[in-house]
């Protein structure tokens, strides 16, 4: 990778690092009396609520009272945290392993379309490893519900590739949705579409 003159490194969170399990989140919805989750929860392309909560425009208290006005029902704070994470499986250690190693080569920044619930859950449950925190994987995290914008849309892009002082030509990018790698090839960044779960280490394995 070093060869084609790449010298930064923009990675997803869900599906690229964090394995996830869109069924186990869905249930687990259901069984707090989200009856419809399925009809206004599509994970690949988020709206209404789940998006405004995506971008940071709504807080994540905001969140919490829109699915207990969608449900009709008392639910806790807790309830519905625990069944929205659920969405989140793990970090695989090879892939731990892998960001450290990345680090002594290239600079390595985190670029996700996420919330603060599943963020602080990451951060808490699945990035600790050794004596590692998640701060220590990435020279900064870019999320969309801080920046109030959301992948696939340009300006989250450029507002990375400005706020980093960056070169699209020096940068790959790693995202597991074809939609955002083809909104990052539009700026003249590099890209990886890489599957769900895949292990994409051999992207930067000498030939």
């Amino acid at each position: 990778m070093k060869s084609k003159g790449i010298k930064n490194l923009l990675i997803d969170l869900g599906g690229v690092l964090i394995n996830l399990d869109h069924q186990r989140c869905m249930e687990n919805f259901k069984e707090l009396g989200f009856t419809d989750v399925e009809e206004r929860l599509n994970i690949q392309q988020l709206h209404g609520i789940f998006m405004q909560q995506e971008k940071g425009l709504i807080t994540s208290a905001e969140f919490r009272n829109g699915l207990r006005d969608m449900m009709g029902k008392v639910v806790s704070d807790n309830q519905i945290d625990a069944a929205w994470n659920s969405l989140l499986v793990d970090i695989p250690k090879h892939k731990l392993d892998l960001l450290l190693e990345l680090r002594s080569k290239y600079v390595v920044y985190l670029l996700s379309n996420t919330n603060e619930i599943h963020w602080r859950y990451a951060c808490h449950n699945l990035f600790p490893y050794r004596t590692f925190r998640v701060e220590d994987y990435f020279e900064k995290a870019y999320l969309s519900y801080e920046m109030h914008m959301a992948k696939p849309e340009a300006d989250i892009f450029k507002a990375v590739i400005e706020d980093a002082g960056i070169e699209p030509q020096e940068t790959l990018f790693i995202d597991d949705s074809e939609l955002n790698c083809k909104a990052a090839q539009e700026l003249g960044i590099s890209t990886y579409t890489a599957e769900a779960g895949e292990d994409w280490s051999h992207l930067f394995k000498s030939k």
